[in-house]
């Protein structure tokens, strides 16, 4: 029997028939405002519900933000950093101003790939982590395509060796067909594909599960919602042109 790790997010579990198979690495593909940064944080804080701990690399906003991001939803991290449950990796600030004065674990210098993964094998390592999110990983290589695939198959290589379940969130443009790069996609175990479209001059969310090895999955296109608790996935609707369908 394959060892799945549930998501706790509403809905995606059944979708997924079970959740994701454990030390998968899940490309979490969106263009910008389709919900990729709350869906990751999310798995990360309903697995520290679960007592799974878990690390949150932050490359795009500043760790302090991310904290009170997630705080806006009901998840507040800060009493699992101090018992060692939860970890925050800063790659964005580079040590600069105040956060080498709060932060355990930062990246300085993001050009050096074998720095960035020193620092986050040590915080797996320190809090025995379960679940990891690189938020996002396009930032790792958006300057150097050609290394993409190398970058994600070291990333690969320690998380899965570590034991660890993740997710790495991916950048696209609107109206992007891929997944963040061809070889990012045929790099990771999993792909999940968020999108926003206007249907009848209104904004729809969808998501769906475009691959995911280790388990059969739902190949429909589900809508879901952003509420003040976070995603809700209707497992039960599918997005088609004309509108959301019950199933």
């Amino acid at each position: 029997m394959i060892k799945r790790v549930k998501t706790g997010i509403p809905g995606m579990d059944e979708i997924l028939h079970g959740g994701i198979p454990e030390r998968n690495v899940v490309l979490l593909s969106g263009g910008p405002g389709t919900g990729k940064t709350i869906f990751s944080q999310q798995f990360l804080w309903n697995g520290l519900q679960m007592g799974e701990p878990g690390i949150y690399v932050a490359l795009e906003e500043h760790p302090v933000q991310v904290r009170q991001n997630m705080a806006q939803f009901g998840w507040d991290v800060k009493p699992y950093e101090e018992q060692g449950m939860f970890a925050m990796v800063d790659a964005f600030t580079a040590g600069i101003g105040k956060s080498k004065e709060y932060e355990k674990y930062i990246v300085h210098d993001l050009t050096d790939i074998r720095e960035f993964i020193d620092v986050l094998r040590q915080a797996i390592k320190d809090i025995n982590a379960k679940r990891v999110v690189v938020d996002s990983v396009t930032t790792l290589y958006i300057n150097k395509p050609a290394m993409a695939r190398s970058i994600i198959l070291q990333l690969k290589r320690v998380l899965a060796g570590t034991g660890c379940t993740s997710i790495f969130v991916s950048q696209i443009s609107v109206g992007e067909r891929g997944f963040g790069g061809p070889g990012v996609e045929h790099g990771v175990d999993g792909i999940i594909r968020l999108d926003l479209d206007e249907i009848d001059g209104e904004l729809k969310r969808s998501l769906i599960v475009w691959k995911m090895r280790g388990t059969s999955h739902s190949m429909r296109r589900h809508p879901f919602e952003i509420t003040d608790k976070g995603i809700t996935v209707y497992a039960n609707k599918v997005l088609k042109r004309g509108g959301i369908v019950e199933i």
